[in-house]
């Protein structure tokens, strides 16, 4: 004779089921204390003692998971504390490049500017060796002052001043400018007229030569030629003077002149 399992709604549950189910019957029985109620009458009459039930699968199914959960947790908490970490670590790293960058853009800005004074100190150095003025012999030593009156000049009077100095002595530049003439010179013999930075011109004469070319610059305090007794001269000495032009006539007082461009004549 064959036998049919039941099906639909009428189906006998597995056994499996029945043993989940009946635990947690039990469990729950348990907990409530109808286990309790349900014993004989010894039992109803003893105190109420802690509720307790047999270690079930299902008690160790849910420390498990709370274990689980814990670590789940704890790697969370992990994962987030590296990562603040890795923050604070990158933001420390974006300050630290930020200030070596501000750093790096000072030191190059104070090396500019220190590099900026050096040369505008160089140019205020050049700028006043261009603009010195010295004597134009190292003695300085008077022997014929300007305007002295006398036969032996043309206008009838001194139109510079002459210098105490030996034939080959050096005849300086008093100042910067530019040599526009360089030879003979008549009664002035060898001499030379320069055109000074300051618009004025200077002349220097009766060389024993000439050491300038017409063109040339010069510099305040260069050697241009050696004193001499060339041209209309009663013996070796230089003949010095300062004018408005370079045109005889023009001169006016060498000595102030010098003195004006702070010369101690």
């Amino acid at each position: 004779m064959a036998f049919t399992r039941t099906t639909g709604k009428h189906r006998r549950p597995t056994r499996p089921s029945r043993r989940s189910a009946n635990l947690a019957g039990v469990a729950a029985l348990t907990t409530t204390g109808v286990v309790g109620a349900l014993s004989g009458p010894a039992s109803a009459a003893a105190p109420a003692a802690a509720p307790s039930f047999e270690d079930t699968g299902l008690n160790r199914v849910l420390v498990i998971g709370e274990t689980l959960a814990d670590q789940i947790d704890a790697q969370a908490q992990a994962q987030r504390q590296a990562a603040e970490e890795a923050a604070a670590q990158a933001k420390a790293e974006a300050e630290a490049k930020k200030k070596a960058e501000e750093a790096r853009r000072k030191a190059e800005a104070r090396a500019k500017a220190e590099r900026e004074a050096k040369e505008r100190a160089a140019r205020a150095t050049e700028r006043r060796l261009l603009n010195a003025y010295v004597a134009p012999v190292a003695s300085a030593l008077v022997s014929t002052s300007y305007q002295a009156g006398g036969a032996a000049w043309s206008s009838g009077s001194h139109t510079g001043v002459d210098f105490r100095a030996a034939s080959g002595t050096s005849v300086r530049a008093v100042g910067g400018g530019t040599v526009v003439e360089a030879g003979w010179g008549g009664a002035y013999g060898n001499n030379i007229v320069i055109k000074m930075n300051d618009g004025t011109y200077t002349q220097y004469a009766h060389l024993s030569s000439v050491g300038v070319t017409v063109g040339q610059t010069v510099a305040p305090g260069q050697q241009i030629g050696l004193s001499g007794s060339t041209g209309n001269s009663s013996g070796p000495h230089l003949h010095f003077e300062a004018r408005t032009s370079p045109e005889y006539g023009s001169d006016i007082d060498p000595l102030a002149y010098l003195r004006s461009h702070g010369v101690s004549v």
